[in-house]
This record gives C-alpha cells, structure tokens and sequence, in this order.
C-alpha cells in the first residue's frame, strides 16, 4: 500500500523502512507535520502515518478523505489530536500503536525523578566549569517516601513496581482498574484526592480524556501535599502549566519533571536554537532551578522505535487484507454501540 508519512526525521525513515519492507509498503516521507495546509500532500494515498503532534481535527480528516485516504495510522499510543467521530463518518479507519515498549517510557519516567530530585542535571553543567562545589545539590532518599502513581496501564505498573520493590518507596495508586499484581506487591489504590494528600511524589501515567484533562490544576496543588514533586511522561494537558507555576512560585510544588507540555507542538522534535521561544508559560518554567524538561523523548530507544515501525506497518496490512485490527481505534459514540 501506498503510504503518506508525516512529521519525518531521519530515524523515522530509518526504522518505518525497515518495517515497511516485510509488508511490501511504498512509503513516501514528508518532514511537515500533517495540518490543514499540508492535508493536501496526501492526496492519492490510501493509507496516511501520522505522529503526536499531528493535527487530524474534522477539517483534516475531511481533507483526507476526500483524497482517497482510508486509513490513518498513528505511530503512537495516544490518539488525543484525532477527531475520531469525523473519521468515522467519513469512513476513515484509525490505528494506533497502543504498547510498544512500556519499558521506555517507564525507566525513562524514574530516570528524570532521579535527575530532579539529586540534581543530577546542574552537578553535570556545574563540573563542566570546574565547579565541584556541593551547596544546593542537596536530595532525598527515594526509600520511604510515598510515590502516587496516577494510572495503573503497562507503563504506571512498571513504574509502580520500580518505586516499590526497587527503591523501598510506599506506592499509592489512582485507577478505574485495580491491578491484582500490583495490590500483591503491597500497592494500595486510593481516590484522587488523597493521593494528592499522601503522595510525596506523584507521577502521571493516564491517557489524555475530558476526565483527566488539567488533572493537576489550582484545586488539585492546593490540596496536594507541602513540596511534592511532580513528573510527567504521558499527555501535556494533563497539568495546568499556568497553574503549576504558581505552585512552583508559592513552593507549594517541590520539583516539576516533564517530557511532555500542552503546547509542545509547536516546540518539540525541532531545533529552535537560534530562535526566539514565544511561548511565555514554557520560557517561564525553564527559569525554575527545581524544573527539568526534555523534548518528548522517553519513548525514543531503539527498541520502541522498532516495535512502533512493526506495528503501524503491521496495522497497515492488516487492514488492506481485510482484517479487523484489535488496535482500531473507534469514537465513544461509535464504541458505545458495541
């Protein structure tokens, strides 16, 4: 099948390629993202691969349709920026990757919670300098304290059970599905708000849904415990970044850990080096010495980028030979009817 891939970067190529050849699929890259100018650009392909930070709102996905495209596959777990119920409508099928290396995601969760709450990160910018002083570099232990992890999926479990059996830590949890394994190991699940109240550290690992949108906002820090620390690996909207500034600010919030932010697209997967950040909430945070951020990168390791190509081809295939995929993704309203 002819496929349009959007948002391109050369290790994208690289592992898609690879994927690609054992389904027989002509692949054609294009480096834009997939908005509504550059809809066009897929016009003839019946198949389109798109990425986080692409746009497939109701105009999009009309665009799409209407030249000839059927199947939108997304090489990514969330499907947050896609207007599922105008997909369905138009006849447009939506795939997704929903696990493909939780491991990833998951170590890299624990690794930025280690680099905040050490210091890790300004230790390293310090002895760059010959700078070995150790005045503010001050942590914590991690065994002990009370981590809240906030969704129990394949990647909170695996971060839930590091804290706990790795590091000695007491894990609360937050989940509409307890996990028996987890509850074995001495995790106990509790309501939101009094994970707020115990959890020393909190750590989100939910989808993005109307129901966990601005999860931590004003009301939720208020109620949070003194100097909590907060990381997020999963969706940017998750956190009210207006809000989690004035938690930084009032000291109310500890530390901030993001891969993840709500206007990322406009930021991340690029080199704005030599540019002039217009984003202000963004610039604001970076000023924080207990704030660390990175570019959406907890997925990137050669394994997940292997396991995603295999699959989003995969999912391709399958659907060109008619199969029903177990990875479509289908609106509430369509899905409420099964």
């Amino acid at each position: 099948m002819r496929v349009a891939v959007f948002s391109t970067k050369p290790y994208d190529r690289t592992f898609l390629s690879r994927a690609a050849a054992g389904y027989g699929h002509d692949l054609t890259f294009f480096e834009p993202r997939l908005d509504r100018t550059t809809a066009r650009l897929a016009e003839g392909f019946p198949a389109v691969c798109a990425f986080v930070n692409d746009t497939l709102d109701a105009e999009v996905i009309d665009a799409l349709a209407a030249g000839g495209t059927r199947i939108v596959a997304l090489r990514a777990a969330g499907f947050n920026n896609v207007a599922l119920e105008a997909a369905e409508e138009k006849g447009v099928t939506v795939l997704r990757v929903p696990a493909y290396s939780p491991h990833a995601v998951a170590e890299f969760s624990v690794g930025l919670l280690l680099a905040l709450d050490r210091r890790i990160h300004r230790a390293w910018a310090r002895v760059r300098e010959n700078n070995f002083a150790l005045e503010g570099l001050l942590g914590h232990d991690l065994h002990g304290r009370t981590v809240g992890i906030v969704g129990t999926g394949r990647i909170g479990a695996l971060v839930a059970r590091t804290y706990r059996l790795g590091f000695g830590c007491e894990v609360v949890a937050h989940d509409r599905y307890e996990v028996d394994d987890l509850k074995a190991i001495g995790v106990t699940y509790v309501g939101r708000e009094e994970l707020m109240e115990r959890s020393d550290i909190i750590s989100l690992h939910c989808p993005l849904t109307p129901e966990t949108h601005y999860l931590i906002d004003e009301a939720a820090i208020a109620r949070a415990k003194h100097g909590f620390v907060l990381i997020n690996t999963s969706r940017g909207a998750l956190i009210n970044a207006e809000a989690v500034i004035g938690g930084l600010k009032s000291g109310r919030i500890g530390g901030v850990a993001l891969d993840v932010y709500e206007q990322e697209a406009d930021l991340f997967f690029e080199d704005l080096s030599s540019e002039i950040i217009q984003d202000d909430v963004f610039q604001r945070l970076l000023t924080f010495p207990n704030v660390l951020i990175t570019g959406h990168q907890a997925f990137f390791t050669e394994e997940a980028l292997l396991a995603i190509a295999k699959t989003t081809m995969g999912n391709i295939a399958d659907e060109e030979a008619g199969k029903v995929s177990p990875n479509r993704v289908l609106s509430e309203k369509v899905a409420g009817k099964g």
